[in-house]
């Protein structure tokens, strides 16, 4: 008892005192109170035993939370629209990956409405998302910005035109993203307030996907320049000058309300906030 009041820093009394507190709330003796000390009894060596599991737990966690804290450990799961999960999160996860080696990494991609509810359902960490973000019990921010353009093939009749009127749009077949589509809400809202409909004649899953049959001439479609920015450079692709068209997009960060993010999650979110630097 001396040498436990000893090594806990308290007095003898309070270590009797505590000892005697245990045995009264759990109903039976922990040890033998001999005039040679004590001995610990059948139920004080079967709470022993389990106290020391209790303690290697607690140790276990205290260094599982230090690898967490200190991103040695752990996982972070990114949800992106096709545009931004095709060519802006790949580099970064790979900046991330190479700084933090023992971080899981799990991307997912998909249209801005179904990383939207992916959140919401809490199988994502975030989403970085290209449509308007209109749904309740997320939060969410501009990350970046975007432009949209107008490509044909190089072969096309309007490729090289000067000041298209916007109107002449319509008339050209239009290839779209599936409905659900953050890029194809946002290019249906800019013609929409100039007094464009279109009516796509063909829908596709991705951009890759778009930009391949505008190259093989079956029709005219708007994506994120920063997807064909080597297309144009290497004439697969042009851009059409439509007077007064210009389709400005915001990118978003998109993050469950109330959820308080990992420590993976926040490094992350604080990597891309710094290299778009909005």
């Amino acid at each position: 008892m001396t040498a436990a009041a000893r090594r806990l820093q308290i007095s003898q009394p309070a270590v009797s005192k505590q000892l005697s507190e245990l045995e009264q709330s759990i109903g039976t003796a922990l040890v033998d109170r001999l005039p040679r000390g004590i001995r610990l009894t059948q139920a004080g060596e079967l709470l022993k035993l389990h106290a020391r599991r209790l303690f290697q737990a607690e140790e276990g966690a205290e260094l599982a939370l230090a690898e967490l804290l200190g991103l040695s450990a752990g996982r972070l799961s990114v949800g992106a629209s096709t545009t931004i999960g095709g060519y802006l999160v790949p580099p970064l996860l790979g900046e991330f990956s190479a700084r933090f080696p023992k971080i899981v990494l799990e991307l997912t991609i998909g249209n801005t409405e179904a990383i939207i509810q992916a959140v919401l359902e809490g199988e994502l960490d975030l989403g970085l998302t290209e449509g308007l973000v209109t749904a309740e019990g997320v939060e969410h921010s501009v990350f970046a910005h975007d432009t949209m353009v107008a490509i044909v093939t190089a072969k096309h009749p309007q490729a090289g035109k000067r000041g298209l009127p916007v109107r002449e749009l319509a008339a050209l077949p239009w290839i779209s993203r599936e409905r659900g589509s953050g890029t194809r809400a946002v290019i249906e809202a800019a013609l929409a307030a100039r007094g464009v409909r279109v009516e796509p004649s063909m829908t596709l899953g991705s951009t890759e996907a778009i930009k391949n049959a505008v190259a093989a001439g079956l029709g005219c479609a708007m994506v994120s320049r920063k997807t064909v920015e080597l297309e144009l450079e290497i004439g697969r692709l042009v851009e059409l000058d439509v007077d007064g068209l210009h389709v400005p997009r915001a990118l978003h960060l998109v993050t469950l309300k109330g959820k308080q993010p990992s420590p993976a999650a926040s490094e992350f979110m604080e990597r891309l906030r710094a290299h778009y630097a909005v």
